[in-house]
């Protein structure tokens, strides 16, 4: 029997970040793998990464960093869970609830900010603010466009295949991420079961007219 070695020793050179920044956690609801690093990238810009973490080294009381990952964890949940995407597709007010709610946050952010006090810190999150208000545009815009587009590939593909074979709904889109596919980044848009090998040639050139990506 060995003795036991600390947990330290068992990782590779280089894993452990400065501070633990890679290992911390603080933006809610993500039930996923995807780091908060990984998040604030994809939600804000590469950028707004280095800009949080500037702002974390010399971080106050933290309630301003709170709210900021509180808007990041409400746009998160809702992109990786189709039923909520679903749910707020289907209820136009509760949507616009949603928005109103995370810009409020941003808002009270934008209320504490100090530029006669540090002016350099005060520019940094005013950056962060930018790409925050430009991401809960983004994410209110996303549920219009999703709509349209859907209201255009079932019209498209309906042609090619039976309706009931076009499939938008949670379950079907959730039943087709796995760790063996590419879905682990991204859900798939619509989810296609044609009868018979004969329709497929046809729903891939439709898809390829929508401008829908085929795995």
């Amino acid at each position: 029997m060995n003795a036991p070695l600390p947990l330290k020793s068992l990782l590779p050179a280089g894993a452990i970040a400065p501070h633990g920044h890679e290992r911390i956690r603080e933006i809610p609801y993500n039930y996923t793998s995807f780091s908060d690093r990984e998040i604030v990238i994809r939600l804000l810009g590469e950028s707004a990464w280095g800009w949080l973490n500037q702002l974390r080294e010399e971080r106050r009381t933290g309630r301003s960093a709170r709210m900021l990952y509180e808007v990041l964890g409400d746009i998160w949940v809702v992109q990786r869970n189709p039923y909520l995407q679903d749910d707020l597709l289907d209820n136009p007010k509760r949507r616009v609830l949603l928005v109103e709610a995370l810009q409020h946050r941003l808002h009270e952010v934008q209320k504490r900010r100090t530029p006669e006090i540090d002016p350099e810190r005060d520019a940094l999150v005013g950056r962060l603010l930018d790409a925050a208000g430009k991401a809960v545009d983004v994410f209110d815009a996303s549920f219009v466009e999703t709509a349209k587009l859907r209201r255009q590939a079932q019209k498209v593909l309906s042609r090619l295949t039976a309706r009931d074979n076009i499939k938008f709904d949670g379950l079907s889109r959730v039943s087709h991420v796995t760790d063996a596919t590419d879905w682990r980044v991204e859900y798939p848009f619509v989810v296609l079961t044609p009868d018979t090998e004969a329709e497929m040639a046809h729903l891939v050139k439709g898809c390829i007219e929508l401008g829908l990506t085929i795995p």
